[in-house]
């Protein structure tokens, strides 16, 4: 009978054979199985900055708080349109070199906000900037770091040709000095924004696991339901620039409450900013188009939001309207 407790050369083997089965177990069967995998259709590689911008999002240790999966439950629908999947990563998890892993970018906590799909919901670079100079600028109650390494102090008259300045009134610079986004800052900010999730042409929407089972014959078009539903849309897709109290960041984005556009007795305008974007002021950020991201029903809800909301108080909007204008906007050459 073996006994291990003196057969020290058995206890060797049957460890390092239980090493081998392990290892092949847990990493060389799955690696090469990976090795099968192929892009999603129209994924493109990343850009020489952005493959610099992942390595500065590694090292500056990002994913210590945000995550880059969607899981298949409910709570999750709002940071992509479908569960991620192996081939999202394609281009990400190549190794960096024979001796070099790829990063690990999935995430353990979600203390921050996910980032699969961050490049469709915030493809401003200006919003970025001023998050990573200050994150408090752009979300009042947020916990994330300063990231001001990123950035340089220096004169206005020092700026060069293609220089990123922050502007003045959020930085609380004095006299004529402004904050410069150093390389770094925009590396980063360009991988950030490479960070969108492909959907699948033709594919069928995707059914979330609810949190909880669905009430037959309940009444979901209540007005109770309709304004929950416009706030929690305007939280995932509105606050992060026009912020949770509609008043925006002075120099950055501007103001819902109290505007002129979102009072106005014809929506017509509103909604087209929403389905189309908009980006006429220079004073002010660039407004992502969100045609592709928002159903009818849901540009109604935002609208009727912010049109009740913070004082504002204008009429509901029909759906009719919405729909009008987006089958106009996409008849467009």
């Amino acid at each position: 009978m073996l006994n291990l407790h003196k057969d020290h050369k058995n206890l060797v083997l049957i460890a390092f054979s239980v090493f081998v089965a392990l290892s092949i177990g847990v990493a060389i069967i799955p690696a090469y199985q990976m090795q099968e995998y192929e892009p999603i259709p129209g994924q493109k590689d990343l850009t020489n900055s952005e493959r610099k911008g992942l390595g500065i999002y590694v090292s500056e240790n990002c994913v210590a708080c945000h995550t880059q999966q969607v899981r298949n439950i409910e709570m999750d629908a709002v940071w992509g349109d479908r569960p991620s999947l192996p081939s999202d990563y394609f281009y990400s998890k190549q190794r960096m070199g024979i001796w070099r892993q790829s990063p690990s970018l999935l995430g353990s906590e979600r203390t921050g906000p996910d980032l699969t799909d961050i490049g469709n919901r915030q493809p401003s670079d200006q919003w970025h900037l001023l998050h990573l100079y200050n994150p408090r600028l752009v979300v009042e109650a947020s916990i994330m770091p300063r990231y001001s390494w990123l950035f340089r102090k220096t004169d206005t008259t020092a700026i060069q040709d293609g220089d990123i300045t922050l502007p003045r009134g959020n930085t609380q610079m004095e006299g004529s000095e402004v904050m410069v986004a150093k390389e770094d800052a925009l590396h980063l900010v360009a991988y950030l924004k490479s960070l969108k999730q492909f959907s699948f042409e033709d594919a069928s929407p995707t059914e979330f696991i609810p949190a909880l089972p669905k009430k037959e014959g309940s009444n979901a078009t209540s007005t109770k339901s309709e304004q929950s539903m416009g706030a929690n849309l305007y939280q995932n897709n509105c606050a992060a620039c026009h912020q949770g109290n509609g008043r925006g960041v002075k120099g950055a984005f501007p103001p819902l409450n109290g505007s002129l556009i979102v009072n106005d007795e014809n929506p017509e305008m509103l909604i087209k900013i929403i389905l189309m974007g908009y980006d006429a002021r220079q004073e002010y950020g660039m407004m992502p188009a969100l045609a592709d991201n928002l159903t009818d029903e849901e540009i109604k809800a935002i609208v009727d939001y912010e049109r009740s909301s913070w004082g504002n108080s204008a009429p509901k909007v029909p759906k009719e309207i919405i729909t009008r204008l987006r089958d106009s906007i996409s008849n467009l050459p």
